[in-house]
């Protein structure tokens, strides 16, 4: 599978993601979200988004490769960042972009 990344010039330039993405040739995997709870189902990182933010990626990541993806497989991203200031989500995008 291929993905393409891309922006639209008719929109406003997005702060460390982008518009839109192009998947070609490829499997869908659908994954039910990932949320910052540990094998267990303990909250990991109470209080601290980036913590939080790297265990939801480390548990989305375990969902792809149960399906035999990986970070560079997946077109779309949401994130939810609960009250947060502008600090916080960009300091929550770059855990997520790192993956």
């Amino acid at each position: 599978m291929t993905v393409e990344l891309r922006n639209v010039d008719a929109l406003a330039a997005p702060p460390g993601y982008s518009h839109l993405a192009l998947a070609r040739g490829a499997t869908l995997i659908f994954t039910a979200g990932a949320v910052p709870l540990d094998a267990d189902g303990a909250l990991v990182g109470e209080g601290d988004a980036v913590a939080q933010a790297e265990r939801v990626n480390e548990n989305l990541l375990a969902q792809l490769g149960a399906g035999g993806a990986g970070p560079r497989d997946v077109a779309k991203t949401t994130v939810y960042v609960a009250g947060a200031s502008h600090e916080k989500q960009t300091a929550v995008w770059e855990v997520v972009r790192s993956s």
